[in-house]
């Protein structure tokens, strides 16, 4: 292993190259900023998801980004003419991807190295686990690890996941300061505490509970910390502020049989509150999301309940979460994993929430649809849907005929769209799903 500033790690990347680095807040920040102040890139491809910082580096003439799930920086750079391009898969399937891309130098940000010469993979285990190790053991490729002495050290389950590196497989060290990126909790609106109370009716004392981004999740997880009722359990793709306030409340058990005894995710995002809890915490595990996200292993925890958003739905159940129109917003995540391992819980249901409107440059319209432009790429088929909130109700799909459905959806669409809606649903369209 060699110590090397980020300057010179950069310089060992080749102008025609490949190179992948984690999700969010698994990347190597002064490692990336590092490659944008070079200019002599011929062929370079980047892959990645869910850029947390403007780097120079996709703004250079030969340098291609390949994301799995964009967010603000990625659509930013798309809108302007950077070389932008989307990869459809779900979150867990990126593993199996990373295998099959091999990108000759992988990147990833960890804790510094413990006593024993362990580097926690800190906040981020997703896709690229597995892919550390072997670029680690390839002496052809190249492992370059920024050690940020402002990363939480966190667990894994060892000994088949250690949720961390060994300073003997890492060719690069980079050592640095720089901040962790932090995600503000927004507090949800009127619209999104009605959401969250129809959700809240389908979580009863010993459910497991996976939950998302956004106003709806966090505040349910608050609403639960704050009421009656506990012996909760934790499997989820994503460690928010919302669920370790619900630790702190006393309300998590993790009796879910799976993982027992420990919250699982694959990735944390949240206030600096947040990783200073996550630091040396033992009640949370971070696994790769080939395990968080595998709906055999979901299937297997305690009433299993999955909370997750949309930005629309058809009166079919078809569900749109990562597109609109024809531009990728971003990505398909574990959407589908969790509504299919919830399915198949012993008492577990999904819910999908979203606002029934929203605000256009065209005007307010309707989330809530008869039926999909031609063209439109569904996130998760209909038949794989249970139950829909909006803040005017619950529709639960999961059994009903299609046209049952269509009335079901249509009672919880804005009052203003619901006889439109009526009215174009009596012979549903043939829409494949």
């Amino acid at each position: 292993m060699k110590t090397l500033s980020a300057a010179e790690a950069a310089a060992l990347v080749r102008d025609v190259d490949t190179l992948a680095v984690p999700l969010g807040p698994g990347q190597p920040s002064a490692f990336l900023h590092a490659l944008g102040e070079r200019d002599d890139w011929r062929d370079l491809s980047v892959f990645a998801a869910l850029l947390v910082e403007f780097y120079p580096l996709f703004t250079r003439k030969g340098v291609k980004l390949l994301s799995g799930f964009f967010g603000p920086v990625e659509r930013a750079l798309r809108a302007g003419g950077q070389e932008v391009h989307f990869i459809p898969a779900d979150f867990r399937r990126f593993a199996l991807l990373a295998r099959r891309m091999a990108p000759r130098v992988v990147g990833t940000v960890a804790a510094p190295p413990d006593g024993e010469g362990r580097l926690s993979l800190s906040l981020h285990a997703g896709a690229t686990v597995g892919e550390l190790h072997r670029c680690g053991r390839d002496p052809n490729r190249l492992l370059v690890v920024e050690a940020n002495r402002n990363f939480p050290r966190t667990m894994g389950l060892p000994p088949e996941h250690p949720h961390a590196l060994h300073v003997d497989e890492v060719d690069v060290l980079i050592e640095s300061d720089g901040p962790v990126v932090t995600l503000p909790e927004v507090p949800p609106d009127e619209v999104e505490k009605h959401i969250a109370e129809h959700a809240r009716a389908y979580i009863t004392d010993g459910c497991t509970l996976q939950t998302g981004i956004g106003g709806v999740p966090n505040m349910i997880a608050r609403m639960l910390a704050d009421g009656p009722g506990g012996d909760y359990g934790i499997h989820t793709e994503m460690m928010t502020d919302g669920l370790m306030h619900l630790h702190l409340a006393g309300k998590v058990t993790n009796r879910k049989g799976v993982h027992d005894g420990y919250s699982v995710a694959t990735f944390a995002m949240g206030s600096r509150a947040l990783y200073d809890w996550l630091e040396g915490n033992e009640a949370v595990r971070f696994l790769p999301v080939d395990q968080t996200n595998d709906p055999s292993v979901i299937a297997r925890n305690r009433r299993m309940i999955s909370i997750n958003g949309a930005l629309s739905v058809d009166v079919v159940g078809q569900v749109v979460a990562d597109r609109i129109s024809e531009r990728e917003h971003s990505g398909i995540g574990g959407h589908e994993d969790f509504v299919t391992g919830a399915a198949f819980s012993d008492g577990g249901r999904s819910l999908i929430c979203l606002p029934s409107t929203a605000n256009t440059p065209q005007g307010r319209v309707s989330r809530l649809v008869s039926r999909f432009p031609l063209g439109t790429c569904v996130t998760t088929p209909r038949h794989q849907v249970d139950v829909v909130i909006t803040e005017y109700g619950a529709a639960e799909l999961a059994g009903k005929t299609a046209g049952d459905r269509a009335k079901a959806i249509i009672a919880i669409a804005h009052p203003a769209v619901r006889e439109a809606l009526l009215a174009r649903s009596d012979d549903l369209p043939p829409i494949p799903g």
